[in-house]
């Protein structure tokens, strides 16, 4: 699913308040890691991710990484945080995030 440019701003409203929930450190995104991010995509939705100060990679890359491995929409990079999106199977239709169409 591709987001359009409305979505990716409904999408980074509701990231702004957000914790991180995924760090990336010096291992970097190890299997354990994408565990963990799919883990937290199917039960939110919508995450914020971390890359800690003693990683090799730097934001753009572990986002580019993780989206491509967890089939995760990519919202948001700055600076050493960035926001993943995927709609989740498990989720009930009412509780799913909405996004605006168009």
């Amino acid at each position: 699913m591709e987001l359009t440019s409305k979505q990716r701003a409904q999408l980074r409203a509701i990231a702004n308040d957000l914790q991180p929930v995924v760090h990336i450190g010096k291992d970097g995104i190890s299997d354990a890691l994408v565990k963990q991010a799919d883990e937290a995509l199917e039960a939110r939705e919508i995450v914020k991710c971390k890359v800690l100060e003693n990683s090799l990679l730097t934001a753009r890359e572990a986002c580019d990484e993780l989206s491509r491995r967890t089939r995760s929409e990519q919202v948001q990079v700055i600076g050493s945080k960035f926001v993943l999106y995927r709609t989740s199977h498990s989720k009930e239709k009412e509780k799913r995030i909405r996004l605006v169409r168009g």
